[in-house]
């Protein structure tokens, strides 16, 4: 979720043109992002990144996706997140290795055709949440912790009120039962156990329906 940066113009002096004032961006333009959100899969990142034969990453993502949410700043336990991806949009820009992840050895796609993630627990200091929640792959849950930045808040030129976080935690693929792997002559395996997840996160504030 981008942040939305503003610029202050300055008047040219009689003498000579000054230069015009830097003004930094402030982290929201919202006054209080409470509210009741939905998650723009245009507009965000559900990604991964492992390590390769010990010696580069591979990096991937979800291509489709839905989540809510409900933000209190005054009780931040009382916020709520859902989301739910299906895990065949899996893509790494590789057709046979995204065709490798949704087999039994990784996604199981035919047996678990979804991941979701279920929050539990809600913690703000300043711009800083940890979202702690139950995720869900391969048909396991397991709890997990994962610490998000607002990165800024605004009104997009249709009316709609945006808020945007990055966040980021690692995760041992072993836990949800995602084993496959191979040893290296060399040393080492060809998949690392840990995975970084990765969101980039665009939300829309959802307006109550009248009576």
């Amino acid at each position: 979720m981008g942040l939305f940066n503003r610029s202050a113009k300055t008047s040219a002096s009689v003498a000579a043109p000054a230069p015009a004032a830097a003004v930094e961006p402030t982290s929201s333009f919202v006054s209080d992002i409470a509210g009741d959100y939905a998650l723009d899969p245009s507009h965000s990142r559900l990604g991964f990144s492992a390590r390769h034969a010990m010696v580069t990453k591979v990096r991937g993502s979800f291509e489709e996706f839905e989540g809510t949410a409900h933000v209190d700043t005054v009780n931040p336990a009382a916020s709520k997140v859902a989301v739910t991806i299906s895990a065949a949009s899996v893509t790494t820009g590789n057709e046979q290795r995204d065709g490798h992840l949704k087999t039994p050895d990784f996604f199981d796609i035919e047996n678990h055709p979804t991941i979701t993630f279920t929050s539990t627990d809600v913690a703000r200091q300043g711009d800083e949440w940890a979202i702690t929640g139950d995720l869900t792959i391969n048909g396991v849950t397991k709890p997990v912790t994962i610490d998000f930045e607002e990165t800024g808040s605004a009104k997009d030129p249709y009316g709609n009120t945006r808020i945007g976080f990055e966040g980021a935690t690692t995760i041992d693929r072993g836990d949800w039962n995602l084993n496959f792997n191979a040893a290296l002559e060399t040393g080492g395996v060809l998949v690392s156990e840990k995975v970084k997840l990765e969101f980039d996160i665009s939300a829309i504030a959802q307006v109550p329906a009248t009576a």
